[in-house]
């Protein structure tokens, strides 16, 4: 969310930095939303104030036993008592009005980041070679799990529709061995706390971490099922519902697209104390992404699923300290591929590839012998305030006044893209796949998964 009286003071800077993320100029409507919001308030007051002058002139009057005047300034009164109901209408209007058109707004990315129209515009920002022979070709992760029996789609499928999957037997060890380890490292050699949260939240939730209002085909909502099924009690259980039967609420519910969302508004409608900063959480979580936007790509394999495991990283911190944290982030994540031994590779995302709630994205593209490519395998991401000020969650600084937190979140990583890469990357050539020693340990002292040629 944007803050209207910094559009006010600098509108060209605003619209400047809006324009690198290829928008037209916004702050003129902007400021033309406020100036009606401001009429709107300015009006409500007045009515107010009138009434208040009113009351002490009807004491007067009365005083006086003027009853005539009485009882014109109570005529007033009523009609002023009136017109309350439409002018607090047209402020809630013009509040909404302008509120709605913030939310809409993406972040302003930073002076730093590289321009760029799509991902063709990111910049290579560092590199890291495993200290393993790397792969330049191979087989897929899903040639190499389905010939080992221990990834079924078809079963998916049949169960959940596409873009799911079975894992069985000493696979799903690795992947939960995978997400164990992750939260190992971040916890105990990173110093995030690890939380247990909801998966399941509510708008606000949602709207705070920028997910609504406009990803919301992105997701997965569950409000609709739970009314339908709330609305088959009492007459006639089991019945269709009346067709007079009232929504049992109009709130949404939803299933979280990363551990983001819970992690991130742990602090929201709250004030912190600066010496509790920075706050570092840690999750490992289901996701759930609908991906609207997605129709035919990787429509094979594990790379794009509608429910999968990750790690989360989230940061709380003071302005002073975000850019920092947001290069720790990055290292930590990082340390993750450095000691299952692959290869990968960051980019600076340029304005036109990052996210809306973003400042500046580094994303980490791990190396894919099976697609001769890297691909993502974690986004962090350095958001400022922006969030902050959709959740109201503040600090007081030492002068004892309240300013916003910064809020920093990265993926530590994702699970299932972390088990393609150790997949094709420690694939040999008898379809077996040997276990990253640094897995062992949570493997039971196993270290290779037999596959078949």
């Amino acid at each position: 969310m944007h803050d209207i009286r910094a559009i006010r003071e600098n509108p060209d800077a605003f619209d400047r930095d809006l324009a690198r993320r290829g928008l037209a100029p916004l702050s003129a409507a902007l400021i033309a939303l406020d100036e009606a919001r401001k009429s709107a308030v300015s009006a409500a007051q007045a009515n107010q104030e009138r009434r208040n002058a009113l009351a002490k002139e009807i004491g007067g009057a009365k005083k006086a036993k003027d009853e005539a005047r009485a009882a014109a300034l109570m005529a007033e009164v009523a009609a002023l008592k009136g017109a309350e109901p439409e002018l607090k209408a047209a402020q809630d209007e013009a509040d909404k009005a302008l509120a709605d058109r913030l939310a809409a707004i993406p972040n302003r990315p930073k002076a730093d980041v590289p321009e760029g129209a799509d991902e063709h515009g990111n910049v290579l920002y560092r590199s890291h070679a495993s200290t393993r022979a790397r792969l330049t070709e191979g087989r897929e992760h899903f040639d190499l799990g389905e010939a080992a029996g221990l990834m079924d789609f078809e079963a998916a499928a049949k169960m959940s529709g596409s873009r799911f999957v079975v894992l069985k037997g000493q696979l799903a060890r690795l992947e939960r061995a995978l997400g164990q380890f992750m939260l190992d490292l971040h916890t105990q050699e990173h110093g995030y706390l690890e939380v247990a949260p909801p998966v399941l939240v509510r708008d606000a939730a949602m709207f705070g971490t920028a997910q609504l209002p406009k990803f919301e085909d992105d997701q997965f909502s569950v409000f609709k099922g739970l009314d339908y099924v709330k609305s088959l009690r009492g007459p006639g259980q089991g019945d269709a519902p009346p067709p007079d039967a009232a929504p049992i609420s109009d709130e949404h519910f939803w299933l979280v697209p990363t551990a983001e969302v819970p992690l991130t508004n742990l602090v929201r409608e709250s004030i912190l104390r600066e010496e509790e900063l920075p706050l570092r959480f840690t999750a490992l979580t289901p996701c759930f992404r609908a991906e609207a936007g997605a129709a035919g790509r990787d429509t094979r394999g594990m790379l794009r699923q509608h429910q999968f495991n990750k790690v989360e990283l989230v940061s709380i911190t003071t302005p002073e300290e975000s850019a920092n944290e947001h290069e720790r982030m990055l290292t930590c994540a990082e340390a993750v591929l450095k000691k299952l031994d692959l290869p990968y590779q960051v980019m600076t995302l340029c304005t036109g590839d990052m996210g809306f709630a973003s400042q500046k994205t580094y994303d980490i593209e791990v190396w894919v012998p099976g697609q001769r490519t890297h691909r993502e395998i974690s986004s962090c991401s350095v958001c400022g305030d922006f969030q902050a000020r959709r959740m109201n969650a503040r600090f007081r600084g030492k002068d004892g006044k309240p300013a916003y937190v910064h809020t920093l979140n990265g993926s530590g990583v994702a699970v299932g893209r972390a088990l393609i890469a150790v997949m094709e990357n420690y694939q040999n050539p008898d379809g077996s796949i040997t276990i990253p020693s640094v897995l062992h340990p949570y493997m039971g002292g196993l270290n290779r998964i037999e596959g078949t040629r």
